[in-house]
Parts: C-alpha cells; structure tokens; sequence
C-alpha cells in the first residue's frame, strides 16, 4: 500500500500564482515533487495535504541550514520559479 503523503498533488497553476506566504505576504517556491511550498525569507516550509495548502503558520515548517540550501539548489537546478514576482 502506498503513502498517501507521498503521492504528488499538482496544484493548479492559478492557484499557486496567487499564493502567498500568510507572513511576510511574500511568494513561496512551489515543490511539486515534496508536495510544499517554501518561504527562503523566513525559511519555513507550508505542507500540501490531499492537494490542499495548508497556509497557516502553525502548521509550517521550520528549516534548518542544511534544508533550506538544499532546496534553494534545487529551486536553481529544477527551475522553481516564484509563485508570483513581487513589484
């Protein structure tokens, strides 16, 4: 039997262009393949659960050093862009 959390769920593309960190109101990297988005600002880390966000800062993550260098290298190499450009 398979893990559920580990199943990809792909958002859909308008969603994600409108999400935003519910902290800094910043963009987030969305990680299809970990099913998270993650704030590099704050270096926290919001689960996506059964295709749902969960936007709530209780629930995020927070990231060590060694995560959040991880993840910005694969941002880089995996062409991760913003979910939307700050202005």
């Amino acid at each position: 039997m398979s893990d559920p959390a580990s199943t990809e769920q792909v958002l859909d593309p308008r969603l994600v262009e409108i999400l935003a960190c519910p902290e800094d109101k910043g963009p987030l990297l969305y990680f299809v393949d970990e099913s998270a988005l993650y704030n590099p600002r704050l270096r926290r880390r919001y689960p996506i659960r059964e295709g749902i966000p969960v936007m709530l800062i209780d629930e995020a993550e927070s990231i060590e050093d060694s995560e959040h260098d991880r993840l910005m290298v694969k941002a880089e190499t995996d062409g991760v862009q913003p979910t939307f450009e700050q202005g």
